[in-house]
């Protein structure tokens, strides 16, 4: 007989609260605490936000939630992290911040805690679980763990007559939506990020670069943002997005893509894997069944999907260690998943982060139409390699290095000019190369 799932829970949060005790210092152990969260506003982590109730009538403790858009959320928790003001008690975070907040000492080492049996660390997926360590010690959770993928309205396909290829190119990707952009019934031919910011328009825009055999730099750290490849890629995105994408596509970021393909106003989008559990919820999606997922469109390489988890980590800063990480191997644990399947539908179970998540009959079934694609783009990504050339720092859609946070958000800032047409690709590519050159001699990556 299967054990009762708050049964289930509230022996892991006790034996998680035990070894907590035993194994680190801080407040957390000797009665109720409340702990305040960062996040960022996404589907899943409104989930969670709405599900904490449960924990909070099991344990007793209580959650406070303070949830921002992606790019606000980043600059709120980097300030608050970088300056030891201790607003938050868990910050979400993604696999770019982890490592180098880690080597900066900004964030506990979970080691202790996810040692415990019932936690299961082993049980993460390892891409996840390695984009999430510094020096063999974990320092954030994935809440979960995505690549990317093209998705697509297969009512709409088949209503214009046209037929998705099972490995697509940026070429054929662009045909497809100039056959399907239709105006005049409110639907882009495709989708795509192009609001500003290293999270936001860079993301997608980064993996073409990498695709069509452009790059940030090379192996000298010489920037690379004017060379033909880089250009004919970043033309290629922003005349797509222009020609045949959404309206007012320079303020669009997931969110906005996210709506319009749920709302049938996108025959297509390419963007983040855990994008498909919320398509495929009829109960806020209007296009659950009637998605089709293909890997992401490549040119010159033969995989281009990223690499991301959204995750939860403790600032060195919180004086809640304990209380933290009972909230956190909460909600990364293996009974959330089944939690949010039972009170939410299985489509929305947080994809990307668990092995186990994908042996749940009532999961694999809700999923099957993007569960297979989200696991293979996962494991096809090459963090070290996504182009032509190796690198000297580790990301697909991010470079692994402290100044690129800023970086990528002046640049992003050029291109989303672009987008919304004040001014050139040549002339945004001309200032990103500046910036670039500029991060290289300033931060010590190439001499003067």
């Amino acid at each position: 007989m299967k054990t009762p799932y708050r049964t289930r829970t509230l022996l892991a949060v006790a034996a998680a609260t035990a070894l907590a005790a035993a194994a680190c210092s801080g407040a957390g152990g000797g009665g109720a605490d409340t702990i305040t969260i960062a996040t960022v506003a996404n589907p899943q982590m409104q989930d969670m936000e709405q599900l904490s109730s449960i924990y909070e009538e099991e344990t007793g403790n209580k959650v406070e939630f303070v949830v921002l858009p992606e790019n606000e959320l980043r600059d709120k928790v980097t300030q608050d992290i970088a300056t030891g003001s201790g607003q938050y008690d868990i910050v979400t975070i993604g696999s770019y911040e982890a490592p180098i907040w880690a080597e900066n000492g900004w964030l506990a080492n979970l080691d202790e805690y996810a040692s415990d049996p019932e936690y299961d660390v082993d049980d993460l997926l390892p891409p996840v679980r390695e984009s999430l360590t510094y020096e063999d010690s974990l320092y954030a959770v994935p809440f979960y763990g995505e690549s990317s993928f093209l998705m697509y309205r297969k009512d709409l396909f088949e209503a214009a007559g046209v037929t998705m290829p099972e490995n697509p190119t940026w070429t054929e990707v662009a045909d497809l939506a100039r056959q399907l952009d239709d105006p005049e019934n409110d639907v882009a031919g495709i989708c795509l990020r192009g609001l500003a910011g290293w999270g936001e328009v860079m993301a997608p825009l980064d993996t073409m670069i990498h695709t069509f055999g452009g790059r940030w730099y090379d192996e000298d750290w010489n920037a690379q943002l004017t060379s033909p490849e880089t250009k004919e890629a970043v033309q290629f995105y922003v005349d797509l997005v222009r020609n045949y994408g959404e309206d007012g596509a320079s303020n669009a970021g997931f969110s906005e893509c996210l709506t319009a393909t749920s709302q049938g106003n996108a025959a297509m989008w390419f963007d983040a894997t855990v994008a498909a559990s919320v398509l495929e919820d009829p109960n806020s999606s209007d296009a659950a069944g009637k998605m089709g997922y293909v890997p992401a469109p490549v040119m010159e390489t033969e995989h281009s999907g990223w690499l991301w988890a959204w995750s939860l980590a403790v600032p060195e800063t919180s004086e809640k260690k304990d209380a933290a990480w009972e909230f956190m191997s909460w909600a990364t644990g293996k009974d959330y998943m089944n939690l949010v399947g039972e009170e939410l539908g299985w489509a929305r179970v947080p994809p990307g982060s668990r092995a186990s998540t994908y042996e749940i009959p009532e999961y694999a079934e809700a999923a099957r139409a993007f569960a297979p694609q989200t696991l293979a783009a996962i494991e096809n990504v090459d963090v070290n390699k996504p182009g032509l050339y190796e690198q000297n720092w580790t990301g697909v859609q991010y470079i692994g290095i402290p100044e690129f946070q800023d970086l990528g958000t002046k640049v992003g800032q050029e291109i989303s000019a672009a987008i919304a047409g004040n001014q050139t690709v040549d002339e945004a590519l001309e200032k990103a190369q500046e910036y670039a050159e500029e991060v290289a001699v300033e931060g010590g990556y190439r001499d003067q």
